[in-house]
């Protein structure tokens, strides 16, 4: 990236330096070749063609370094969806065996790892809250459905940050109420933490 900047800023020097060295030779050019037919169209000619290609090439490099700044930040978005459904689905397993083992705490811990190489703040925060709730449902290994509803809820909350981390401001362009969002999420929830088994 710095590259392209260094090259850009080169072409816009060397437009500068063509441009006024561009007069002040037409200037002279002019007085000249006044008495040569045709020889100042000539000049005319070479000079715009220069600064056509020099332009050209700026407004290319300009347009290189838009498409791989576009390219970085889509990898890095596919990134943090692949860590953020890792998560949930790990979390899915836990809650569907009813208990946490010594190895879905490791795999917690690298999950909280990998979070912590591309989650926002506001997420880091929300997942910070969730290990709190988890630890606490968790301490005697089993999950009892009052414990399960509980990380459900701090889940929901996780996946409303989540959400707006993953797609914020295209909500935001939107006019998506992240509170309203959050209250549908935490209302979802709670009304299917109700449902109970045999």
């Amino acid at each position: 990236m710095d590259r392209l900047r260094r090259e850009n800023l080169l072409l816009v020097v060397a437009a500068a330096v063509l441009v006024v060295g561009g007069y002040v030779f037409l200037r002279y050019a002019y007085r000249v070749a006044d008495p040569f037919p045709f020889s100042q169209e000539i000049v005319l000619v070479v000079l715009g063609t220069i600064v056509t290609v020099l332009i050209t090439a700026l407004l290319l490099n300009k347009q290189t370094e838009v498409e791989l700044e576009k390219e970085e930040n889509l990898n890095f978005l596919d990134l943090k969806r692949t860590i953020y459904m890792d998560l949930l689905d790990h979390l899915q397993d836990i809650l569907l065996r009813g208990e946490a083992t010594r190895d879905d705490v490791i795999r917690l811990r690298f999950l909280s790892h990998k979070l912590a190489l591309v989650a926002s703040p506001d997420v880091l925060d929300g997942f910070s809250e969730f290990v709190d709730v988890f630890r606490r449902a968790t301490d005697d290994r089993t999950i009892v459905p009052a414990e399960a509803d509980d990380i459900m809820e701090a889940v929901a909350e996780l996946t409303v940050r989540i959400r707006g981390d993953l797609v914020g401001a295209y909500d935001r362009a939107r006019g998506v109420d992240r509170r309203r969002l959050s209250k549908r999420i935490e209302s979802n929830t709670e009304k299917l933490s109700g449902i109970r088994f045999r």
